[in-house]
């Protein structure tokens, strides 16, 4: 394998001192520009803030854009049984009728996005999942910030938090040297928790019996894909295919053949907004950590050769297939789980599946715990209670050991099994959404984030148009407001 490797003994080596070009200071400053940044950074300058947002592409989206982690994952609960329906149609059947738990910043993406024809609703039809264009989100994203009045850094990725004395400091490295940014609160929304840590917040990696974290994959578009002659094949092999699964029997004896080499005994795959597309979600890379640059550099490599080995399998073995090719893949392999940042509560499984509720909720998610095995094939599923929602307190967006400094994301403070239902996409928005409210509401009332009163957060919220459930917002009282806000 021609990739370079840990070497057996680490050593290391000391750097000289070097200076950095500063650019500037914010109220709030907001790391990662992916759905959780977004919501971050759209609703801290809603709420007055200067904000800048700093992404480490050249484009905004996260895994969305940059992993191409579509669909958008359903943030509904499930308020009927799920009805039989048509399994061809390359969205999940196994949704029941629902009620959306997410709204806000969430809400305001989608309706750009499909005003512009860069997506579709969520519906019992899609499974309330919401295919989306990568591209046209991109473009949807930069509009939102823009209007917002959100200043942005691409190109940059943080390194070093160096906490002042009213402040922290954040070091970017840039193709311009070292770049440093000053704010009053800092907004983690890098998917791995990577200033969080970096300021001193304990974290844990994997889950607690051997340290394993989900697999990661590289997703990739399928275009030219005549649906009408898979749906067919369905039609004539009901048992080979749910609803954007299945193809066991071919993938077996392909494996057999020695034409697949995957740790997974099924192909997944869904519908896009176009047509004659399908987004493959089928590359799987045990035993890599995301915060390792030795694990992502094998990770990138195996997923490639696997996306080629699928590709070539769909082509010569699955009908609709015959002409299609890849269009695009990531741009880099998406990451499930890295850092779990540990904060002043953690969020369990029991709290998921219990649909526990607490007082200082700021989001909510009915997502089921989705664990992709780490050691290799099989995924655990399990519901939330029907027509329930579990809450996410303002706790678990509190780093341990930090001040002037909130997570938002997959990386807040949660356990394992806890982690595999929060990280999908439109609950890291609202955990996002909520973490630039209490930044910038932090900043209003000059002090720590940590002593920002919870209601605070959640009538800021309601306001902004986030969901919260009934009763939450009732003892909420008025925001503190005046001319002295942001001086």
């Amino acid at each position: 394998m021609p990739i370079l490797t840990q070497p057996d003994k680490p050593s290391t080596v000391v750097l000289p001192p070097r200076e950095a070009a500063y650019a500037g200071v914010a109220d709030v400053l907001v790391v990662g520009g992916g759905p959780a940044g977004l919501g971050a950074a759209l609703a801290a300058a809603d709420a007055g803030a200067d904000v800048i947002l700093v992404e480490r592409y050249g484009f905004l989206g996260g895994n969305a854009t940059v992993a191409l982690v579509m669909p958008l994952m359903s943030f509904h609960n499930e308020m009927q049984q799920a009805e039989e329906g048509d399994s061809a149609r390359l969205l999940p059947t196994d949704h029941g009728r629902g009620e959306p738990v997410v709204a806000g910043v969430v809400s305001r993406l989608l309706d750009r996005l499909a005003q512009r024809g860069g997506a579709i609703p969520p519906s019992v039809e899609t499974g309330y999942t919401v295919p989306f264009d990568p591209e046209i989100f991109k473009l949807v994203a930069l509009d939102l910030l823009d209007e917002a009045g959100v200043r942005l850094l691409l190109h940059a990725f943080a390194s070093t938090v160096l906490p002042l004395e009213d402040a922290q400091r954040v070091v970017f490295e840039t193709k311009s040297g070292p770049v440093v940014i000053d704010a009053q609160v800092v907004v983690d929304c890098t998917g791995d928790g990577d200033v969080a840590a970096a300021a001193g917040a304990p974290y844990e990696i994997g889950r607690r019996e051997d340290g394993l974290v989900q697999p990661m994959t590289l997703m990739f578009r399928v275009v030219d894909f005549q649906q009408p002659d898979f749906a067919a094949y369905v039609r004539e092999h009901p048992d080979q295919w749910r609803g954007v699964h299945g193809l066991w029997d071919l993938v077996k004896e392909a494996t057999e053949h020695g034409e697949l080499v995957l740790p997974r005994e099924d192909i997944l795959f869904f519908a896009t907004p176009h047509p004659r597309e399908v987004s493959v979600n089928s590359t799987r890379i045990t035993r890599a950590f995301g915060t390792s640059v030795w694990d992502l550099t094998r990770a990138e490599y195996v997923a490639r050769r696997q996306m080629e080995q699928i590709d070539r399998f769909l082509c010569q073995h699955v009908p609709g297939f015959e002409g299609s090719y890849i269009a695009q893949s990531g741009v880099q392999i998406g990451v499930r789980e890295s850092r779990r940042i540990l904060g002043d509560y953690q969020l369990t499984g029991h709290d998921i599946l219990a649909a526990q509720h607490f007082p200082d909720a700021i989001a909510h998610g009915a997502y089921p715990v989705d664990i992709h095995n780490p050691r290799g094939t099989g995924t655990t599923l399990r519901r939330v209670p029907r027509g329930k929602m579990y809450d996410i307190p303002l706790r678990c967006l509190m780093p341990r050991d930090t001040e002037r400094m909130l997570v938002a994301g997959r990386c807040i403070s949660g356990t394992h099994v806890a982690h595999s239902s929060y990280r999908v996409m439109p609950i890291a928005m609202a955990t996002g959404q909520a973490a630039g409210v209490c930044a910038a509401l932090a900043v209003r009332m000059g002090r720590n984030p940590r002593k920002v009163p919870a209601a605070w957060v959640q009538r800021e919220l309601v306001k902004q148009g986030a969901y919260l459930r009934e009763g939450i917002s009732a003892e909420s009282g008025s925001v503190p407001q005046g001319p002295t806000a942001f001086p």
